[in-house]
């Protein structure tokens, strides 16, 4: 028997952002001062049906439109900027589970799951 617990949609998308570390250690301590990255994003959405509920182009274009083409975030970590996100996220789509990835250049990154 089949069970069904949970349907996402995922997106994805990129945009160029600036960011530092003010308390890197030593070893990695370039990451102090502000330095750019493409920041990748991967977006899951829990859905209620399997039919478009939430169309996958609308999501992908209103992230878009939210997150921009550049961010400059400061001292803001991959975690801190997926919250930030989560929070605009819920205030739209209330009452599901979500799932953000936020990778620096596709190499490192976070990914943090939610319920709205």
């Amino acid at each position: 028997m089949l069970t069904k617990l949970l349907t996402l949609i995922s997106v994805t998308f990129t945009c160029k952002g600036f960011h530092r570390y003010p308390d890197a250690p030593e070893d990695v301590a370039y990451l102090k001062l502000e330095h750019r990255h493409l920041f990748k994003f991967k977006v899951s959405i829990e859905v209620f049906s399997d039919n478009r509920e939430l169309e996958f182009h609308q999501f992908l274009n209103w992230l878009e439109s939210v997150v921009g083409t550049t961010i400059s975030v400061d001292h803001k970590s991959c975690e801190m900027i997926s919250d930030d996100l989560a929070k605009t996220i819920a205030d739209k789509y209330p009452g599901r589970h979500l799932s953000i990835e936020v990778w620096e250049d596709g190499e490192c990154g976070s990914i943090t799951s939610y319920k709205t």
